[in-house]
């Protein structure tokens, strides 16, 4: 995968190729003190994309040339950018936001449409952003944690998750159970977990996300 800089600040990215019609949308967004990013192009949202990982949501024309809003989209995935995406579409097209929301967009706006409609769905497109945001950087920190563990440390925690008493673990590594015991409350500490259930949907969830 391509190296990214570091995650630009939250906002809205509007892609739009009519100016009065990107600018009037951008004037709406941050007179709800909301952050935008406008661009005249698919293309450009692309590159910005290829070059930092974009946090927020994107709020896209279907309607552009040369690249339609549901080919950027498509290619944003190809990319693996998953913001949460709503189209702005002036053609009442059910199959076209069929699809649109069957690839991953959280919602399909008709033009014209209330500016207040419009705010309140980008507000739950970056509320939703801002929590996977924060479970991805949490799962992040796991893991770092997790590769922060010696060799013993990952073995006996392996053992400790399995629900294994102390004895069977020093039985089976062939060492003293007071070694399985500093090995367990370094793991504990190390991992932030009180317990070896707490320690076994820890990594469940490690492993449903890997």
């Amino acid at each position: 995968m391509m190296s990214l800089s570091m995650d630009c600040e939250p906002a809205v990215h509007l892609v739009d190729d009519e100016a009065p019609v990107r600018d009037a949308l951008g004037f709406l967004l941050r007179s709800h003190g909301l952050a935008v990013r406008g661009y005249a192009c698919g293309a450009e949202l692309l590159d910005a994309a290829a070059s930092q990982a974009l946090r927020g949501c994107i709020v896209l024309d279907v309607r552009m040339e040369p690249m339609s809003g549901l080919q950027v989209h498509d290619e944003l995935l190809a990319r693996g950018v998953v913001l949460p995406v709503i189209f702005l579409s002036g053609h009442g097209d059910i199959p076209m936001a069929v699809d649109a929301l069957q690839k991953g967009a959280i919602d399909f706006i008709e033009k014209p449409f209330s500016g207040d409609a419009l705010i309140r769905r980008v507000q739950r497109a970056l509320a939703l952003e801002a929590a996977d945001h924060a479970f991805c950087a949490q799962r992040d920190r796991e893991r770092q944690r997790l590769q922060s563990l010696t060799e013993r440390e990952y073995a006996v925690m392996k053992l400790v998750a399995s629900g294994k008493l102390n004895k069977v673990i020093a039985d089976e590594l062939c060492i003293s159970v007071r070694t399985v015991e500093v090995h367990r409350a370094r793991v504990f500490g190390k991992l932030g977990v009180r317990s070896s259930a707490e320690l076994a949907t820890l990594l469940t969830g490690l492993a449903r996300t890997a």
